[in-house]
């Protein structure tokens, strides 16, 4: 064996890296550190001392399967939109496998994710067995055979396996962005995060026009988000398989009732605490809430974000809305007053209530709103998302 004194040497060339990149990630390392830092301080002092053998006759083993390892983490990093390299969900991607991409209308999600399930599950035991064999080859190095074995538990192989609920939220967030721009279904990467937009990558689903999409509890706006969420899985897997696809969504949601009365709930409820734990309570859209009563709530991207865009939110959507619940109240109060059986009265004044403290509450909302619309307040993306949120409190959901 060559033997290695430190891990930190300034000779150390590309191959030695790959190989103890392959070490330090084996169960022989982890029994060395139990040693050097029994209280788990893994910094460069410990770690440094770990001893490196250099084996020529496992070597392209190792560098083979440490450069395997690190390509199938990637993959599965890179499957998500909060890595850097993110191009297309999964469920995107999925329709590559068919012939003639994009030009099939039935194509269902449910075949989707078990597409994405088999590629999850087949890199997930790749990298486990790769991991094993590696165990095997330091621990017969470095003679610890009476002190370890190579088997990984399920538990410690770090990429991830296909999750029904978790996966089809994160397409459900994908969609948004397609909805925004930030994506589309056929362009790899961000389409638009700031600079020039470019209508040219939005070929087959065209984002919302002012990047204002309200989220209603009913259909208030033929553009609210249900609506475009519905129109966004119908243009990308076709028409025949819309209503299935709904299903599957809203079977994966486990939620209670019609598909699109879970879809709408989970927008709604769900998705925007979802939103802020992906990306860390740094939300790259923004949700304008008036309250607990759900009178009001939109979304918009903050790369979109413009001087104007409350004043817009304010005469283009609150006022819209406070017209609606204007219209909705004289309905459901004469319908009250026509009722005639004792049932059918509690219930309509109890939906009669429901949208007299929703319109309430928008009124109130409204006076924020105007407030803030009267400064077209521009922001600096550099000062970062907590500072410009803070300036918009008064109007935006608390993050959680």
């Amino acid at each position: 064996y060559d033997i290695m004194p430190s891990l930190v040497g300034s000779e150390m060339c590309i191959r030695d890296r790959n190989y103890i990149c392959g070490l330090l990630n084996s169960k022989p390392t982890m029994r060395f550190l139990e040693l050097l830092a029994p209280t788990l301080d893994y910094s460069q002092g410990p770690v440094g001392k770990v001893p490196v053998l250099l084996d020529a006759q496992n070597r392209e083993k190792v560098e083979f399967g440490t450069l395997e390892n690190i390509r199938l983490s990637k993959e599965d990093w890179d499957s998500f939109e909060t890595s850097w390299d993110f191009t297309r969900h999964p469920f995107i991607k999925a329709i590559t496998k068919y012939p003639n991409m994009m030009d099939i209308g039935n194509i269902y999600l449910a075949e989707c994710y078990d597409i994405w399930a088999g590629e999850c599950e087949e890199r997930f035991e790749k990298l486990k067995a790769n991991e094993e064999e590696l165990n095997r080859i330091f621990i017969d190095i470095y003679g610890l055979q009476d002190e370890l074995t190579p088997e990984v538990e399920d538990k410690d192989v770090t990429v991830r396996k296909a999750d029904l609920g978790r996966d089809v939220r994160s397409f459900i967030s994908y969609a948004v962005g397609c909805m925004f721009g930030r994506y589309s279904p056929t362009y790899d990467g961000l389409a638009y995060a700031g600079g020039t937009w470019d209508d040219g990558k939005y070929n087959i689903y065209k984002p919302d026009a002012d990047g204002i999409i309200p989220i209603c509890d009913d259909e208030y706006f033929e553009d609210d988000m249900m609506g475009r969420f519905v129109e966004f899985v119908r243009v990308v897997y076709g028409d025949s398989s819309l209503e299935d696809n709904l299903r599957f969504i809203a079977n994966a949601l486990g939620g209670k009732g019609q598909p699109k009365e879970v879809i709408r709930n989970y927008f709604l409820n769900d998705f925007y605490a979802d939103h802020c734990k992906i990306y860390q309570k740094r939300p790259i859209y923004w949700l304008f809430d008036s309250g607990k009563k759900n009178g009001f709530k939109c979304l918009i991207y903050l790369h979109r974000y413009q001087p104007d865009t409350i004043a817009r939110i304010r005469t283009d959507y609150v006022h819209e809305q406070q017209a609606r619940y204007r219209t909705a109240i004289e309905g459901l109060e004469k319908q009250v007053a026509a009722a005639t059986s004792t049932s059918e009265r509690v219930k309509l004044t109890k939906q009669l209530n429901k949208v007299q403290a929703q319109d309430t509450e928008l009124h109130q909302y409204e006076e924020k709103v105007h407030a803030l619309a009267d400064q077209m307040i521009k922001i600096d993306l550099d000062d970062g998302v907590k500072h410009n949120y803070e300036i918009f409190k008064d109007v935006l959901a608390k993050i959680k």
